[in-house]
């Protein structure tokens, strides 16, 4: 049983939407960033940054979302969430996860600092600007990596797609847009997934009423 701390709409929703995909059970922790409950000495003791997700494994805490859905796949989902350690393929999944998180992520998360994350004395105001053209220059190449292919990495569906799914999402929430055809349908296409719809309602709906 693994045992997943998060807050809905935050990277979480990846590590819950990887569970779901593998038909994994798991315990869901709410981890409430309103009340500053990632700042408590218990939470910094599994993560030193305040930060998540952490996911509790039989062999100890993991952080970084993309480490834990690869992490998952390589135990339970081995030729159907990712390709075989070694392998070319699995060489260009790796590639397109640093892509992803390296480039793709980044000017989304910018936005974020520069809007609620940091404090105030602290943001920038012309970030988002920045941020706005950053962003459209990595969706350009990412619309020529995905090309026509059916996932990020070919036909198979992998931990790649979780963590480009949820940022396309997150983008799309952060009213960045963009005129690619084909990332406009792989976006329908993988958000349009049961595994995804049923992680993001069940961190929805551990919020408090």
């Amino acid at each position: 049983m693994y045992t997943l701390y998060g807050y809905p709409k935050t990277r979480s929703v990846r590590v819950a939407w990887a569970l779901e995909e593998l038909g994994l059970p798991y315990d869901y922790q709410l981890i409430d960033l309103r009340q500053g409950q990632h700042l408590s000495d218990a939470f910094r003791a599994l993560s030193p940054a305040a930060k998540i997700p952490i996911l509790i494994t039989p062999e100890g805490a993991l952080s970084e979302s993309a480490a834990i859905v690869t992490y998952l796949a390589e135990r339970h989902g081995m030729h159907e969430f990712i390709p075989e350690p070694g392998s070319f393929a699995r060489a260009k999944y790796e590639e397109m996860l640093v892509f992803l998180v390296a480039e793709l992520e980044q000017p989304i998360w910018n936005i974020a600092k520069h809007t609620f994350a940091l404090p105030e004395d602290k943001r920038i105001a012309e970030m988002r600007d920045v941020a706005a053209w950053e962003f459209t220059r990595a969706m350009k190449t990412f619309s020529i990596l995905l090309g026509d292919k059916s996932f990020v990495c070919g036909d198979m569906f992998t931990m790649a797609d979780v963590i480009a799914g949820h940022i396309l999402a997150w983008a799309k929430g952060s009213k960045l847009s963009h005129s690619y055809d084909n990332v406009h349908a792989y976006t329908e296409k993988v958000l349009a997934r049961p595994a995804y719809t049923k992680a993001w309602q069940g961190e929805a709906d551990k919020l408090p009423k």
